[in-house]
């Protein structure tokens, strides 16, 4: 047996500790042979398998190989950073056995390997449990090499740390350990300033630095500078923990005075844990009267800015102690306290006009114009109270500038690639996710370029051959799964050789899903369009041209384009793929001009007079889409699972003869029953199906609620939809609230997107929107302040109009019965819907909201419903 042999014999079994021994026992010549076959057997290994858990075991093994038996740094770098080897396991005794093996080689050697893998090291790789940054830090300290200016490598020490102290008592004997370390005195420094810092700052980090300076180690001045410092330079993403460190440093009297600058500088962009150190720091100053009347001024006015409802009530609170303290800062006090007055936010509102009526008596002829001018921005009932102690309030009555709704367009999709290496290039470039639209073009360039060129496209596609593979085969066992990604390689590799691809089939791809689910009718219809052209270029046939191919942004396909691609298959006596046509055949637009109809009407073939006949009648009849909330006790502890299911009730009128194709049947026939397997492509379903907007949208508000705590861009897709045509009703308001009440706010945004494009369309189903907010806030499936946050965004963008509608539909349904308690948020609904209806110019009587108002009261909820009572009625 050969000492690859036997080597491989261990690495294939997963056995670590022995591939130690056999390849330290091998001499020069076994360590170059062993060298020389790792690459290929890795790329064996990923050949021959679905994807890296199948051969995972191997990883520690291989590792140890390499490390062992290539015979440069650069290579050894190279291959314990690939990509493949993840430190996914022991990780510890990895690197044990692998620093013991780099120990053997020479000096110069390992000081070259260890600025390789220094330099290379990146955030996430990084602290004494990362076995990249333990080899590397390890191999520095031992060669005496000037640690590189890498803040990824310097976060690792600081990291280390850390894990040094973790679950003891930090005894001087662990600080001397740690000041010991060569790291230390050349790391130290610059750790405030490393890029990334709030990855290795943390407990137990605090604690070291801490003791450190308690100790005399560390230069208390020097640190306290650099934690105000770089707290100062971070702005908006200055790190907490670093306000932690500072605030467990506690700063004497005299400390903080040296950095007064800095903390009233951090006051107007902080985030709120920081700004919160640093008022602490100034109002310390203040109370003890060692802040200067322009720091105070200066503070109070970039606080007064900040919208931070905890932050300016402690401003309030601070500017009324301050000016009983020193009357003469009245002046700086009021002007803040006439800012916060346009806030637009009742409670705070409320809040500075006591504060301010408290202070009237230390008020100037100038502070009383100055909080009078500034009351005019006041509701009626605080302006009276302004105008008692300060003079009367004069109200211009100016009707707010009403925003001008604005909507972008859907892009025009790319053209075609003009040459088979420019297919080739985006082939070779593309990664998963990929975009529905280079999806089309490439799917598209495919077929043209194999039947135009097909010895040129071979030849190009040749040297992709191993990259297709890899991706074409390696990402689901089960063949109804498949990414769209996948088979477009898969599709590729085969037309560049059927032997090779064929070779390359898994039998584990023909199994069915082990939970017998089965994927989704628009999934499907996507991925059969590739797995036909697959097969197309397996018998090697071809086509001239596809018909599906989209020719606008929303999905649709021109009719008199649609007609041409259907003359060339004609012309060239072919039918067209099966689910290709049926594609072909849903995005076509509702209507087409008489000069296509006629055109169409001479196509001879059967697919042809198909075409002709559902260009005639604009597509396939609408049908009547809804959704609703269901409940099933599936839930662990017992409790009811609530999901949205979609009902889509056929035309009442039949479908046309051949008119709806197997897939295309269950796009537009749907019962709540029914159960599919979702795939993550929910970006890619609006260009299917582009002229039936509430269909597809039924569809959508199943899936979406599975997305609501992530940014994975579902909601996107809503945004695409509206773009299309076709009705709008109950389950576009359904998929609409639900992308409105997702966790992320990008995916909120694209919800405002599509609620803006629906209005400068004409199209909101207002009512629709405000029953199912109502109904979705009422159980809980949706938080309403996330619901009030677009709907905010949207009447500030122009669709002010809208947005009321909405908010009076919803608040009927979500007002408080007498004794009931307000529900959690309801008072921001209300407070969109004032500003909304101030900019519409909107009277009604509600009589929910008139009974809220009867009541009384002196909560938010109570006096944002007086606003918007008057603002009805007045």
């Amino acid at each position: 047996m050969t000492p690859w042999q036997e080597v491989a014999g261990r690495i294939e079994a997963g056995d670590a500790a022995g591939t130690l021994r056999l390849v330290t026992a091998l001499d020069a010549s076994g360590r170059k042979t062993v060298a020389a076959e790792l690459p290929r057997h890795l790329a064996e290994q990923k050949r021959v398998h679905a994807g890296w858990w199948e051969w995972r075991r191997q990883i520690p093994a291989l590792r140890v190989a390499g490390a062992a038996c290539l015979p440069g740094p650069a290579a050894v770098a190279n291959w314990l950073f690939r990509r493949d080897f993840g430190w996914r396991d022991d990780h510890v005794a990895d690197a044990g056995r692998i620093l013991g093996l780099l120990r053997q080689r020479p000096e110069p050697w390992r000081a070259d390997l260890a600025r390789r893998m220094a330099e290379r090291l990146r955030a996430p790789q990084v602290g004494a449990e990362i076995p990249h940054w333990r080899i590397a830090a390890s191999l520095v300290r031992e060669t005496g090499i000037e640690p590189p200016a890498n803040d990824a490598f310097t976060l690792g020490w600081l990291r280390s740390l850390g894990t040094a102290v973790h679950g003891r008592d930090l005894e001087p004997a662990h600080l001397e350990r740690i000041t010991d370390d060569p790291l230390f005195a050349r790391l130290m420094p610059h750790a405030f300033e490393a890029d990334g810092l709030g990855s290795a700052l943390f407990g137990a980090q605090i604690d070291v630095i801490v003791r450190m300076v308690d100790a005399g180690i560390l230069d208390r001045p020097v640190i306290l500078d650099r934690i105000v410092g770089r707290l100062l330079s971070d702005g908006p993403s200055a790190l907490p923990t670093l306000a932690e460190l500072h605030d467990r440093l506690a700063p004497t009297l005299d400390e903080a005075e040296e950095r007064v600058t800095g903390y009233v500088r951090m006051l107007p962009v902080a985030p709120l844990v920081v700004a919160e150190t640093a008022l602490a720091q100034v109002r310390r100053l203040e109370a003890e009267g060692r802040l200067s009347d322009d720091m105070f001024a200066e503070a109070t006015e970039e606080l007064s800015f900040r919208a931070e409802r905890k932050l300016l009530l402690a401003l309030m609170g601070w500017i009324g102690d301050a000016v009983r303290r020193e009357p003469s800062r009245a002046a700086s006090g009021l002007a803040a306290l006439s800012a916060i007055f346009g806030q637009d936010v009742l409670p705070l509102q409320e809040r500075a006009v006591r504060t301010a009526l408290g202070l009237a008596g230390h008020a100037g002829e100038r502070e009383r114009s100055t909080v009078r001018e500034a009351a005019a921005a006041l509701p009626a009932e605080l302006r009276e109270k302004i105008a008692a102690e300060y003079g009367e309030v004069v109200v211009t009555p100016i009707r707010p500038p009403v925003p001008v709704l604005l909507v972008t367009v859907p892009p025009v999709p790319p053209p075609p690639f003009p040459s088979p290496e420019e297919l080739v290039r985006a082939i070779g470039a593309f990664r998963w996710p990929l975009g529905s639209e280079e999806f089309e073009r490439i799917l598209a360039g495919l077929v043209e370029w194999a039947d135009r060129e097909p010895d040129t496209l071979r030849s190009a596609l040749d040297p992709l051959r191993e990259v297709l593979a890899s991706h074409a085969y390696c990402y689901t066992p089960f063949v109804e799964h498949e990414k769209p990604y996948a088979l477009l390689c898969r599709a590729a590799l085969m037309f560049a050789s059927v032997e090779d691809s064929r070779s390359r089939v898994r039998t584990s791809k023909s199994r069915p899903h082990p939970y017998g689910e089965r994927p989704h009718p628009i999934d499907q219809l996507i991925r059969e369009r590739v797995r036909e052209i697959v097969t197309l270029f397996e018998a090697g046939d071809r086509r001239p041209v596809l018909l599906a191919t989209p020719t606008s942004g929303t999905g649709h396909i021109a009719p008199d384009t649609l007609v041409a691609r259907m003359e060339l298959l004609e012309a060239a006596g072919v039918p067209p793929l099966p689910a290709d046509f049926q594609q072909a055949l849903l995005r076509l637009p509702r209507s087409a001009d008489p000069d296509v109809v006629a055109r169409a009407a001479r196509l001879s073939s059967p697919a042809g007079r198909e075409l002709a006949a559902w260009i005639e009648r604009g597509g396939l009849p609408d049908p009547v889409a809804s959704c609703e909330l269901r409940y099933d006790r599936r839930s662990r502890d017992g409790a009811p699972y609530r999901e949205l299911r979609a009902r889509i009730e056929p035309p009442g009128t039949a479908l046309p003869d051949g008119a709806p194709p197997s897939l295309i049947g269950e796009l537009f026939a749907r019962d709540p029953e029914d159960r599919w397997f979702y795939a993550q492509i929910l970006d890619w379903w609006p260009a299917v199906m582009p002229s039936h907007r509430d269909v597809m949208a039924a569809h959508m508000a199943e899936i979406l609620p599975l997305f609501m705590d992530e940014s994975s861009g579902q909601v996107d897709a809503v945004t695409r939809v509206v773009h299309g045509d076709g009705p709008v009703g109950v389950a576009m308001a359904y998929a609409l609230v639900v992308g409105m009440g997702n966790r992320n706010p990008a995916q909120r945004a694209a919800a405002t997107d599509a609620l803006i494009t629906l209005a400068a369309r004409g199209d909101v189903p207002t009512a629709e929107i405000g029953r199912a907010v109502g109904e979705l806030v009422r159980d809980g499936f949706v938080k309403l302040n996330r619901i009030t946050s677009v709907l905010d965004d949207a009447s500030r963008a122009g669709a002010h109009a809208v947005v009321w509608d909405i908010v009076a539909e919803a608040s009927r349904g979500l007002l408080p019965a007498a004794g009931e308690k307000p529900r959690a948020n309801v008072a921001n609904l209300l407070a969109t819907g004032a500003r909304a209806a101030e900019l519409t110019g909107a009277r009604a009587d509600i009589p929910e909201l008139a009974a809220v108002v009867e009541r009384g009261g002196s909560t938010r909820f109570a006096m944002e419903a007086r606003r918007l009572h008057r603002q009805l009625t007045s």
